[in-house]
Parts: C-alpha cells; sequence; structure tokens
C-alpha cells in the first residue's frame, strides 16, 4: 500500500483522536498534522490530501481555506456534519475533491481519502446535493494550466502533441486529462470520450467559434 500523509483541520479535539486512531492501522498512512485552523497548518509537510472541517471556531469560510490549501498544491476532502448546505456549496464552487461525513463509516472515509491523495474526485451524495442547490456549480472549474491542456487537446492534438507544445512529459498530460474529465464529471457534465472534451471545450470557450462552418 502505498503512503498518504494527511493532515487534519479540526477545531474538536475528540475528532481528531478518532481519526488518529482510524489511520494507525492502515499500513504506510500518516495523520501528520491535526490543527485547529488553516492557518495552523504547516504547508510544508507535503501533504497527501487535508481533511478540513467546514464550521471553524475561527470563523473562516470554507471558500477561503479551500484556496488557500489548493495555492499550496494540498488535495482537499470536506470532513463534515454535513449541516449547513450552504457551507457545502461554498467549499464545492472552491474546488474540494468530494465531501465525506463523520457519520460515514470507516470504509467510506478510507475510500475517500484513497481516491484524494490520487487526485481523484469523490462522488458523493453530498457532492451531487451541494451541486443541485447552486447552478454556478455547472463550472468545471478548471485551472489556468487545465484550461490551457484542455484547449490544445481537444482541438485534435494527442497527448503527445500537447506535450511537445506545453513543454511537459505525455504521463503529465495524462494526468491534467484526468483531473480535468473529473472535474467535468463532478460539475454534472461527463466527458468521458475525446468528443465529449472537444464539446465541453467549446461550450467553455475554449476553442475558435464557428463562423461560417468553419473555425476562426
Amino acid at each position: 500500500m502505498r503512503s498518504v500523509r494527511i493532515g487534519l483541520v479540526e477545531d474538536h479535539e475528540v475528532v481528531g483522536v478518532g481519526l488518529g486512531e482510524v489511520i494507525r492501522h492502515q499500513q504506510g498512512w500518516e495523520l501528520v498534522s491535526v490543527v485547529k485552523s488553516v492557518a495552523d497548518l504547516d504547508l510544508d509537510s507535503r501533504f497527501d490530501v487535508v481533511l478540513l472541517d467546514l464550521r471553524l471556531d475561527d470563523g473562516s469560510s470554507p471558500g477561503d481555506n479551500v484556496r488557500l490549501l489548493h495555492a499550496a498544491g494540498v488535495p482537499v476532502l470536506a470532513y463534515t456534519a454535513g449541516e449547513d448546505p450552504a457551507l457545502l456549496r461554498a467549499a464545492a464552487k472552491a474546488g474540494i475533491l468530494g465531501i465525506v461525513r463523520k457519520s460515514d463509516h470507516v470504509e467510506v472515509l478510507l475510500e475517500a481519502i484513497t481516491r484524494a491523495a490520487e487526485g481523484v474526485a469523490v462522488a458523493t451524495t453530498d457532492w451531487a446535493a451541494a451541486i443541485d442547490g447552486d447552478a454556478q456549480i455547472a463550472d468545471a472549474r478548471l485551472s489556468p494550466r487545465e484550461r490551457q491542456v484542455l484547449g490544445l487537446y481537444a482541438s485534435g492534438e494527442t497527448a503527445a502533441g500537447v506535450a511537445e507544445l506545453m513543454g511537459l512529459s505525455k504521463d503529465t498530460i495524462s494526468d491534467y486529462v484526468g483531473r480535468i474529465r473529473n472535474k467535468y464529471a463532478l460539475a454534472g457534465r461527463p466527458a468521458t470520450t475525446k468528443v465529449d472534451l472537444h464539446v465541453r471545450a467549446r461550450e467553455d470557450g475554449l476553442l475558435p467559434r464557428l463562423r461560417g462552418g468553419a473555425e476562426e
């Protein structure tokens, strides 16, 4: 089993104790840090995933917390009692990889951590409800680099061609494409084929507009 370094942002001590006990039984996994706010998290600790409580006593917003963690390159899972739909929507809009309830079975939590640590989105009923509750979530929220990759790939370039144009490896481009597909799936706009990605790229203005039957 691969090693997984986990952080927890949570201001209720008992939750950290319980999570630590769960993680202790997973070979190669480590609960690196348990803190009460994102500001207290050592972002140089090379986290594979951070579990983020959405309602913290410091008054910080879920959206701001997620964006701060993303800026540090850290994947984020919401870890919540799920009592406030507005908090779930804010976190979903900010780009979390999924939502796990504190009441979920241990197996659900472990599976979500595994997927998130691999950069794979975790689709749940809570996630779907958050998406349905806010029309703006239909935006796949691609990063600038993901938009660049999609624009090239959907215009007809192969993964190898995009890699050469961007000065990256083919494997890196394949990883980008996988993340792009996950983001569209979570936005309720699946893109399982390259044709689907072409359609999504055109919908989002990432390809030249058609004029007289030809692209500009």
